[in-house]
């Protein structure tokens, strides 16, 4: 396959302050993820809010406070991107703390990396396409149901083609697709690409203008609900 037509590797946020560790980890993950290093909270919420990682790898011990608190921010925030705490810090009591925060996962250092790698797989593969549920900004996609809720907000319907198109767009949120490739997704041989264009139309007449981005002479990719 042409290196330019692979498809896009996943994203992740790594969040780790240890000057020695942090840049090793990402060169290591930087292998199967696109890996964007912080070192604070406040980085990271900036981050994930704007560039929309696939998965977060959050230490506890942040200069700016404690990594759990910025997992609880991101969660009241609508973030839905899978989370794996990796820390020092692992008494029983802290690993409870951290699932109850809104993390997925829980890891000790010192850790070998294939387990890491493995616990990572298998966050993409709960959160992958099966996932009932989809970030779309800072509202939430449920797919079974076809509604859009925002916080504080009544659930918008959408229609099953609307719907299959937000989620297409919203299980990668950086990615940009092009009208072909959401026509072979989601629509019917017979139809245009014209039909997508008016699908992005009735998604944002019901969600907002913002909700899906146009990047002229590519395609669409996810905007913000």
């Amino acid at each position: 396959m042409d290196a330019d037509l692979a498809e896009p590797r996943a994203s992740l946020l790594l969040v780790e302050d240890d000057r020695t560790l942090g840049p090793l980890l990402a060169e290591a993950l930087g292998d199967a993820y696109e890996v964007v290093l912080v070192r604070d909270s406040h980085s990271a919420l900036h981050v994930t809010l704007t560039q929309h990682p696939d998965l977060l790898v959050v230490d506890r011990g942040l200069p700016d406070g404690d990594g759990i608190d910025l997992v609880r921010r991101l969660r009241r925030a609508g973030v839905g991107a899978p989370v794996l705490v990796l820390t020092a810090r692992g008494t029983l009591a802290d690993r409870v703390d951290g699932l109850d925060a809104g993390a997925e996962d829980y890891l000790v250092k010192p850790f070998e990396l294939p387990e890491l790698l493995a616990r990572l797989r298998a966050l993409l593969r709960r959160h992958g396409d099966d996932a009932p549920t989809v970030a779309v900004g800072t509202a939430r996609l449920d797919v079974e149901s076809r509604t859009v809720t925002r916080a504080g907000g009544a659930p918008v319907d959408l229609t099953d083609r609307e719907c299959a198109v937000l989620a297409m767009l919203a299980r990668r949120p950086t990615r940009v697709f092009s009208r072909d490739e959401i026509l072979a997704e989601v629509f019917d041989p017979h139809d245009t690409p014209n039909t997508v264009d008016t699908y992005v139309h009735y998604l944002r007449r019901k969600l907002g203008r913002g909700a899906v981005t146009t990047v002229r002479g590519i395609g669409y990719r996810l905007g913000g609900v």
